[in-house]
C-alpha cells in the first residue's frame, strides 16, 4: 500500500511522481537514544522502507538513495539536477577539484583528467613500483628482524611515496612522511570539528601550517625547474597551468596538490588495511588468488584486482555521497522536490542482500566468476560513477595491484589484535592499530573453507 502524503512521506511533488516513503520519527529518536553512527540509522531506513526513502534529523526530510537505478539517475544521468554543494573537506582541500563546483570544477578536472588515464597513468608506473619495491624491501627487513609493524601505518606510508613520486618526482622522506602525516590528521578531526569555520580551523591551526609549508616548498621547487629523479611530476602540471591560466593562484595550486595528496593516499592505504583485515579471517583468499596464474599473469593479476574490489564493495573509499537536488524532478518514480537533501550511500547498496547473496561474506570469486555480480553500475560504485566519480580510480586500483603483487607471495600477517569498531569518517577505516608480526609463507594450497564475515 502506497504512502499518503502527509505523515509518512515527502510531500507530494510535481508531475506524477509519488510522495517518497519516509520512516517513522520514532525510528530516527530511538537512534538518537542509542547515540548510534549514521550507518546504523541509513540501514533501518533502508530495511523499512526500501532503496530510495526519507528521514527527519531537523524540519527538513533527507532522501537516502540506495537503489541502484535511482544511484544512476542522481550520480551519472542527471548530474545537473543533484549537486554538490560544500564538501565536508574544504577545510583541508580548498577549492581543489573535490569541493569545487560549475565552470570551476569543469576546467579543473578537465586539467586532471588526462593524467590519470591512458598514456597519463603510464607516467607514473614507474613510481608506482618503486614505491611498493620500498615497502616490499621495508617489509624483509621486518621479516628478518621479527619486528612488528602497524598495518595501517605501514599502507599510508606507502600510498603517500607512491602519490608523493608521481607528483615530484621525489620519493617520500622521513621529514616529509612526519609532515604530510598532518593530512591524515586533519581529514580524521573533520567529522569532530565544531561547526563555526573559524573555530574547527583554529582546531587544527598547527597541522594545516604543516601541510601548507610543505606544498609550497614543493610548489616552488615545480615553479623553478628543481625536478626530482624520476623527472617533473604531475605538480609540474599544475604550475604550468599557472603561467597559461589566471584561475591557477599559488592557492589553487596548493588546494589541488593537498586534494591529490588527501584522496591519493588515504584511501588507498584505508582499502589495504581492511583488505589484510579480511585476509586474516578469510586466509583461503590469499591462497585462491595466488593459484589463479604464475606471477606477473594475467591471470594471477585479475584475481588480485578482485580481492582490492572486494574489499571495496564491503568498505568504499566514499561510503556516502551528499548531494542536492537543484530542481523538481522524478526519481525511480518519486517526487523530488527542489532544494532536499539526498545522501547517495555505497555503503549500504554493496550490501543489499537482493543485489550481492551473503552481502557480509568476504568472496572475491564474485569479481572472477561470470554472473557473480550485479551488472548494473548502480549496484557497485566505490568511487561514485557518473562525471563526478574519483579522477583518481586507475591509479588507486593499480598501486594496489602493484603493492599486493610484491607482498602477498611473500608474507602472511599475524595479528596481535584486531580493531572491534569501525569509524565512518571522511572514509570507512578500521577504529584502532592494526599491530601485526610478518610471517614468511610460499603460496598456500586452495582452501575453500569459510570463516567468519568481517563487518562494519
Amino acid at each position: 500500500m502506497e504512502p499518503e502524503a502527509g505523515h509518512g512521506s515527502l510531500p507530494l511533488g510535481p508531475g506524477t511522481g509519488r510522495p517518497v516513503p519516509e520512516v517513522e520519527p520514532a525510528l530516527v529518536e530511538r537512534w538518537r537514544a542509542e547515540g548510534g553512527e549514521l550507518v546504523e540509522l541509513l540501514s533501518r531506513v533502508r530495511e523499512r522502507r526500501g532503496g530510495v526513502a526519507a528521514f527527519r534529523l531537523g524540519p527538513s526530510p533527507t532522501v537516502l538513495v540506495t537503489d541502484p537505478s535511482a544511484v544512476q539517475h542522481v550520480l551519472a544521468r542527471y548530474p545537473e539536477r543533484y549537486v554538490k554543494r560544500s564538501h565536508r573537506a574544504r577545510l583541508l582541500i580548498g577549492d581543489g577539484v573535490l569541493a569545487a563546483t560549475g565552470t570551476a570544477w569543469k576546467s579543473q578536472r578537465r586539467l586532471l583528467q588526462s593524467q590519470f588515464t591512458g598514456t597519463g597513468m603510464r607516467r607514473y608506473e614507474q613510481r608506482i613500483t618503486a614505491a611498493a619495491r620500498t615497502t616490499a624491501e621495508r617489509w624483509a627487513g621486518y621479516a628478518r628482524t621479527g619486528q612488528s609493524l602497524d598495518v595501517g601505518r605501514e599502507m599510508r606510508r606507502f600510498a603517500l611515496d607512491a602519490i608523493w613520486r608521481s607528483l615530484t618526482g621525489h620519493p617520500l622522506d622521513d621529514g616529509t612522511e612526519r609532515e604530510l602525516n598532518s593530512v591524515a590528521v586533519v581529514a580524521t578531526a573533520l567529522p569532530t570539528l565544531p561547526a563555526d569555520a573559524s573555530d574547527a580551523r583554529g582546531a587544527v591551526a598547527a597541522d594545516l601550517a604543516r601541510i601548507d609549508a610543505v606544498a609550497g616548498h614543493a610548489i616552488e621547487a615545480a615553479r623553478n625547474g628543481r625536478a626530482g629523479p624520476d623527472g617533473p611530476g604531475l605538480l609540474q602540471v599544475l604550475t604550468d597551468a599557472g603561467s597559461e591560466h589566471p584561475a591557477y593562484t599559488d592557492q589553487l595550486i596548493r588546494d589541488e596538490l593537498v586534494t591529490l595528496l588527501a584522496a591519493g593516499h588515504e584511501t588507498t592505504a584505508t582499502t589495504l588495511t581492511w583488505l589484510y583485515l579480511l585476509l586474516d579471517r578469510y586466509p583461503a583468499a590469499r591462497g585462491q588468488a595466488l593459484a589463479a596464474g604464475d606471477e606477473g599473469s594475467p591471470q594471477r593479476r585479475q584475481a588480485i584486482q578482485a580481492l582490492v574490489h572486494e574489499t571495496l564493495r564491503l568498505y568504499p573509499s566514499a561510503w556516502i555521497l551528499p548531494r542536492h537536488a537543484a530542481e523538481d524532478d522524478i526519481l525511480g518514480g518519486y517526487a523530488i522536490e527542489a532544494g532536499t537533501d539526498l545522501l547517495v550511500c555505497p555503503y549500504l547498496t554493496h550490501r543489499d542482500p537482493e543485489l550481492w547473496p551473503d552481502p557480509e561474506h568476504f568472496d572475491p570469486l564474485r569479481f572472477v566468476t561470470p554472473g557473480g555480480r550485479p551488472t548494473d553500475p548502480g549496484a557497485y560504485y566505490p568511487f561514485g560513477i557518473g562525471p563526478r566519480a574519483c579522477l583518481g580510480v586507475q591509479f588507486a586500483l593499480r598501486e594496489s595491484t602493484v603493492l599486493l603483487e610484491q607482498l602477498l607471495p611473500v608474507h602472511t600477517l599475524a595479528f596481535s589484535a584486531t580493531p572491534a569498531r569501525t569509524t565512518y569518517g571522511f572514509t570507512v577505516r578500521p577504529d584502532g592499530p592494526t599491530v601485526a608480526t610478518l610471517v614468511a609463507q610460499g603460496p598456500p594450497a586452495h582452501d575453500a573453507a569459510v570463516e567468519e564475515p568481517v563487518t562494519g
